[in-house]
């Protein structure tokens, strides 16, 4: 129980040092099952193999008025990671796309965490080097526009790309079956494009991730997940609080709202598993009036453990020697 106390003490004190907001890094509504992509810390926490898929289309059915094309946010991520007794921890990798409008990027993250047994649970550093390539189509975007641009720096432009250093660094602390806690930053470097006209910049974000198993003591088969994921960049604050009723770990539902996020906050959460795989599927309620019929996100994951061979034993014989 000490364990537990540590844990929520820790979350308080850190919890105002991280009064921020997320303004490049993307929102996903399954977070609970995306801590890789947010904490390096997270790689190798689960004695298996693991990959998540994320697709999100937000704003569905927004488009361009004038060119007719889909300019609604889209984003798609895919992670892997993976115990790694050798390096005395774990590695994983994060690839996503991030497309908002005109402009888009892509993003690599290579990852590794130095893994140790603290207490009741086990410890995560993580450290995290990968690129990010960011783009904007200055073509459709004059094209999209209502007044005919005559920027001479504007018009001459067709697709305008660049690419940056992006690290990151994490700590993630888990009790299997219990629960959880991280803290990490993302775009240390903050890294600057050199172009003036794409004049891309990203700014250092920082999370602070908790979650917690409830199982009820008279009807274990239900359990309650609660979590909660801060986001910042050092401007301004987004808490993200979602909440799982599991049955038999096989099937769920739940909710999640950003608090701060005057856009859209809600979302409604379904999934199941089916042996090793989990498919989720989130639908967040439109609230604004940007006129489009919500957000839809989906969720696939698929965790499976590798069992080496060991082949056949030699064993001496006295006769042979």
């Amino acid at each position: 129980m000490k364990i537990h106390i540590r844990a929520v003490i820790f979350i308080v004190m850190i919890l105002p040092v991280c009064i921020v907001n997320a303004q490049q890094e993307a929102h996903y509504a399954h977070n609970m099952f995306n801590n890789l992509s947010v904490n390096p810390g997270f790689a190798g926490s689960i004695n298996a193999i693991c990959a998540t898929g994320i697709a999100r289309q937000q704003w569905a059915g927004f488009k361009d008025s004038e060119t007719g094309d889909n300019i609604a946010p889209e984003t798609y991520l895919v992670g892997i990671h993976s115990p790694l007794n050798i390096l005395h921890g774990g590695i994983g990798a994060v690839i996503y796309q991030d497309k908002l409008g005109y402009s888009r990027e892509i993003g690599v993250k290579l990852i590794y965490a130095y893994r140790t047994d603290i207490g009741m649970g086990n410890l995560g550093i993580g450290i995290q080097v990968g690129f990010i390539n960011g783009s904007v189509d200055f073509a459709k975007l004059i094209e999209g526009a209502n007044d005919k641009v005559n920027d001479p720096i504007l018009t001459d432009k067709t697709d305008e790309s660049d690419m940056l250093l992006d690290l990151g660094f994490g700590l993630h602390y888990v009790v299997p079956n219990k629960f959880y806690v991280g803290l990490s930053t993302q775009r240390l470097s903050e890294s600057d494009s050199p172009a003036d006209v794409l004049a891309y910049k990203t700014k250092r974000h920082y999370y602070l991730s908790a979650g917690y198993e409830f199982s009820f003591p008279n009807n274990p088969s239900f359990e309650i997940d609660p979590s909660i994921l801060i986001k910042s960049d050092g401007v301004k604050t987004q808490f993200d609080i979602a909440a799982l009723l599991k049955y038999n770990n096989k099937v769920w539902g739940g909710v999640s709202y950003s608090i701060i996020r005057t856009v859209d906050p809600l979302s409604v959460l379904f999934g199941l598993k089916v042996k090793d795989v989990r498919i989720g599927y989130a639908y967040t309620i439109p609230t604004s009036k940007i006129g489009s019929s919500g957000s839809h996100e989906i969720m696939i994951g698929y965790c499976f453990k590798i069992e080496i061979d060991k082949g056949r034993r030699s064993y001496k014989n006295t006769r042979f020697l």
